[in-house]
């Protein structure tokens, strides 16, 4: 089997991975962060395990843009930056800022986690910088690369804006758990994960790869059951929980 064959079969099995997660989800919330519970297996620090399972997208995909032969172009520089600006923060910052100290997470997820973010840095980084030939300077003008990158730009920024309430509001109400209120939060529950599934499709967009797309597509197969267990949970939790925000989109979901 040649590369481009290895490649193609796992971008599929990429698309499958999706589906089945997103069919999943929907009967049985992932467990960890508030969802946490026993029945898992062994755990690990909460903390500790997002780093573990986080580090491999930032690592082996920077990996792929040293190692690879078509990295030398400004138009590589730049999907560098945006998957780095992304992953160097979910990795070795974000975690620091996660509610309660002494939490914990089953290994199993954290190494679900690994072996998915892994594979999914290395079949981008491998599509962008060795498979794709290289991408001219000139697509950095072209009207797709521009929409794309103020996608990913635009739910880089309402992701971020998520994260900084929470943090605010986990200092502010310690160990327990609180209503989230402001910016994107008057009308959804999860803003964070509106921000990620655009950011995601905006990479989809810019980079115009079928890696990039398989992981736009299972971003939304994780984050869209997610959002909606969240927003149950809010409801069942909070007897006076603002009524008209929606799970994931504004007014309808």
């Amino acid at each position: 089997m040649n590369e481009q064959v290895v490649f193609n079969t796992l971008v599929i099995g990429m698309f499958v991975l999706a589906a089945a997660t997103g069919i999943l989800l929907l009967f049985v919330a992932a467990p960890y962060g508030r969802h946490t519970r026993k029945g898992w297996g062994p755990t690990m620090d909460n903390q500790l395990g997002w780093i573990l399972m986080e580090a491999p997208a930032p690592l082996v995909f920077g990996l792929c843009f040293v190692l690879g032969k078509a990295s030398d172009t400004l138009t590589a520089w730049v999907f560098f930056g945006m998957w780095e600006g992304h992953y160097v923060y979910r990795s070795f910052v974000y975690p620091f800022g996660l509610h309660g100290k002494d939490r914990r997470m089953p290994l199993a997820i954290v190494g679900l986690g690994l072996i998915f973010n892994g594979l999914n840095a290395f079949l981008n980084g491998w599509y962008l910088f060795a498979l794709s030939g290289g991408y001219p300077d000139h697509w950095l003008v072209q009207p797709f690369f521009l929409f794309g990158l103020a996608l990913f730009l635009a739910g880089l920024f309402v992701n971020r804006q998520a994260d900084r309430t929470l943090r605010h509001l986990r200092e502010q109400a310690g160990a327990e758990y609180a209503i989230p209120h402001g910016g994107m939060y008057r009308w959804i529950s999860c803003p964070n994960y509106l921000g990620e599934i655009v950011e995601w499709f905006g990479w989809a967009i810019a980079t115009w790869s079928p890696a990039g797309l398989a992981f736009a597509v299972w971003t939304v197969a994780n984050l869209a059951p997610r959002a909606q267990s969240h927003h149950r949970w809010y409801r069942q939790e909070f007897a006076d929980y603002p009524v008209e925000r929606r799970a994931l989109l504004p007014g309808l979901w």
